[in-house]
């Protein structure tokens, strides 16, 4: 899991824990303690937005659906990629299959968005 992932993990757990006001919260907290002295990996959009879109689906336990993002894109990648887990969990440990499996062809190059899936997966925070 890389440090986008670990992020994603620490967010939803900061938020379910009560340690975080906000989904949008919670991932701030969790990069500035991952990326302490990096503002731009702070503010990376295609993480941000793959893991508030896992929020704002539902699909993360603990985390109330809701509206936390404008990341439509990065949303549909990893709801896509999560729909593809269902089915084939052994993808969540190969980012880079994924992510082609995700795009069906399509030449995009990756930005974390399925580090930030997989790694919630595997810590079995998805709603079954």
């Amino acid at each position: 899991m890389g440090k986008y992932g670990n992020a994603a993990v620490m967010a939803a757990k900061l938020y379910r824990e009560g340690l975080a006001s906000s989904p949008n919260n919670a991932w701030e907290l969790a990069m500035i303690k991952i990326f302490p002295s990096s503002k731009s990996s702070q503010v990376k959009g295609c993480p941000r937005g793959a893991f508030l879109g896992l929020c704002e689906s539902g699909a993360i336990s603990g985390i109330p659906e809701g509206t936390y993002c404008r990341a439509e894109k990065n949303k549909g990648y990893v709801l896509k990629a999560l729909g593809l887990l269902r089915k084939e969990p052994h993808l969540s440990h190969n980012a880079e299959t994924l992510w082609h499996r995700v795009m069906e062809g399509e030449k995009k190059v990756p930005n974390h968005q399925m580090d930030v899936v997989s790694a919630i997966w595997n810590a079995g925070l998805i709603h079954s």
